[in-house]
């Protein structure tokens, strides 16, 4: 049967009509949507992340956790497109990590409302940075409220290619890498970053909550002064010990040293009996001493014992008296450290600034294991 003219034009406009519908409706910008627990963008991504894909790497997921602090599960993904994402990589025995660690609290009690998550990813250096109980008192101490993940195999670390601590990473709404930065400093750029990536969340999820563009005012510790001349990172175990000045480098088991008269910046001395380790040295004999020439305003020390250790601490032949860092105490005029926990001790604080200087630690027993010295 034949259809009317009118008939057959009306079908041809409706469908019409019908194509243009389905057309549009496949060109909105469509958000990362969280199936399965991965991250699955739309077939047909918004401009601006298309845009974005020639600027920004995507942000990986956190794999094979080890555990969790403040929180019994976090993953990226179930963030994307609710929330911007600041990743940040430290251990606890850092002292730049400890240093950084004032800012993220202060970001996560200002902007944790409009939008932002911290994640901490906790990495660890030394193998005792891998004990749960051991991170879980750190983040206590420091007060930390936002999610910490640990991440004892590195996995997270690598997929994120990683070098650094600390080093974080500003993860926006579409699932991009926006900004990261290496190490302390930087925390205005940085906190300004946030504050742009959480106007831009606002404005797509058509949110008004209001936003500061003030940045905070918290000044925990200025910038290392960079000008000035520092010592290295040095390192007691066997496998990086490249600054080992009286003793075989590079090699465990036990050696028995003596220090000459001459003691020349930036070298490490031992004296006494101590057994090198791959990641520490553990004096073995009473008495034992460490002796260094640094160059720097501050001393810091990581160290363990499985008891109680305690350590006399002179400075350039002296009791350290007012340059005496936090965890040494003055009694009768002379400095002492006690060492058991696994963790970092602030051994000087030197209100009088940059200088060199010769720290020689006495340590009384056997038992106490060096790792490293860091300076500031």
């Amino acid at each position: 049967m034949n259809l009317p003219l009118r008939a057959i034009i009306l079908a041809a406009v409706l469908a019409l009509i019908a194509e243009l519908i389905f057309s549009l409706e496949n060109e909105k910008p469509k958000r990362a949507a969280v199936e399965g627990g991965e991250i699955n963008i739309a077939a047909v991504p918004s401009q601006a992340s298309l845009n974005k894909s020639s600027l920004y790497p995507r942000a990986v997921e956190i794999t094979t956790p080890d555990g969790f602090v403040n929180t019994d599960k976090i993953t990226i993904s179930e963030l994307i497109g609710k929330k911007v994402i600041l990743v940040d990589f430290w251990t606890y025995s850092c002292i730049n990590c400890q240093r950084t660690i004032p800012y993220l609290n202060s970001w996560q009690e200002r902007y944790g409302d409009k939008g932002l998550v911290i994640i901490g990813v906790h990495t660890p250096e030394f193998e005792f940075e891998k004990k749960y109980e051991n991170v879980l008192a750190a983040v206590k101490k420091f007060g930390i409220k936002y999610p910490v993940v640990l991440d004892n195999d590195y996995s997270t670390w690598l997929g994120y290619q990683n070098q650094y601590w600390p080093r974080k990473y500003l993860i926006d709404i579409d699932d991009f890498v926006v900004y990261d930065h290496i190490g302390e400093g930087a925390y205005a750029e940085t906190e300004k970053k946030i504050q742009e990536a959480l106007m831009e969340r606002m404005a797509v999820l058509k949110e008004n909550r209001g936003m500061a563009e003030k940045i905070s005012k918290l000044e925990v510790v200025p910038d290392k002064d960079l000008t000035r001349p520092g010592s290295p990172e040095i390192y007691f175990g066997a496998f990086r010990n490249k600054y080992f000045a009286n003793g075989v480098r590079g090699e465990i088991g036990v050696q028995s040293l003596s220090v000459s008269a001459e003691i020349k910046a930036n070298n490490l001395y031992l004296s006494g009996d101590w057994d090198i380790q791959r990641e520490y040295a553990e004096n073995k004999s009473k008495n034992a001493k460490i002796i260094f020439r640094y160059q720097a305003k501050d001393v810091y020390f990581v160290a363990s014992a499985k008891t109680l250790v305690g350590v006399r601490l002179l400075l350039d032949g002296q009791p350290l008296g007012k340059a005496a860092g936090e965890d040494v105490a003055v009694i009768n005029g002379e400095s002492y450290l006690t060492v058991q926990p696994d963790r970092l001790y602030k051994l000087v604080q030197d209100s009088e600034g940059y200088g060199e200087h010769a720290l020689e630690m006495i340590i009384e027993d056997p038992g106490l294991r060096a790792f490293t010295f860091t300076f500031g």
